[in-house]
């Protein structure tokens, strides 16, 4: 019996699912041994790929790199939507977004260590991506929308800039990652215990509002 030709949609899909695959093991090998100790023969062999399909799609281990980069702020700003903070009262959005970051970089320290790695080139590759601005524009807006309707209702004060409270919510929720081991050993306070966790969690969130109410 003659076999039909799998069809452009078939074909589609299993190249998405394929560069998938790739990202997801690469974000993890760079993200625990950087650009330089990642080897494109040791993530190709945990893929349902080859090294040559990597090629193909990436061009190489630095554009694998960059794409995984990408693909790892892609997925925090997609998840990120996926909240409706336009939906909610201001104050309820910010608490919102601020504890969905604080838990969603705990639950993937390779976004930090990756970003944490990145910072150590000086952010070169990032700079060649023609795309990591859009990502991450949503994220400005969504920050700019909450804090103008909160001060349209007399909630939040005046004069306070949504990058800057990007980057202070952005700060102290990677902390908790980034530090976890040394803060931890030093203090002989794991800040990963679910008491722990939950307290400095309910923290950070208060740090931020009481630092936007009026």
């Amino acid at each position: 019996m003659t076999q039909k030709p799998s069809s452009p949609r078939n074909r589609s899909n299993d190249s998405a699912a394929s560069r998938r695959n790739i990202l997801e093991v690469a974000i993890r090998e760079f993200a625990k041994k950087g650009l330089a100790g990642a080897r494109i023969d040791e993530i190709a062999a945990q893929t349902a790929t080859s090294k040559r399909m990597i090629y193909y799609y990436f061009g190489g281990k630095q554009g694998l790199y960059l794409a995984a980069l990408e693909e790892s702020y892609r997925s925090i700003r997609q998840v990120e939507g996926t909240l409706h903070l336009e939906a909610l009262p201001p104050e309820e959005a910010m608490r919102t977004l601020v504890g969905f970051t604080f838990d969603y970089q705990a639950r993937n320290p390779d976004f930090v260590r990756l970003v944490m790695n990145e910072n150590m080139h000086h952010g070169t590759y990032l700079a060649q991506s023609a795309s990591i601005k859009d990502l991450n524009v949503p994220a400005i807006a969504g920050i700019r929308d909450i804090y103008a309707r909160g001060c349209a209702q007399g909630l939040f004060r005046p004069g306070l800039d949504p990058i800057d409270l990007h980057a202070s919510i952005s700060a102290l929720c990677f902390f908790n990652v980034s530090n976890q081991h040394t803060f931890s050993l030093i203090f002989k306070r794991d800040l990963m215990a679910p008491e722990v966790y939950a307290q400095r969690r309910s923290n950070v969130v208060d740090l931020i509002l009481r630092y936007m109410l009026a």
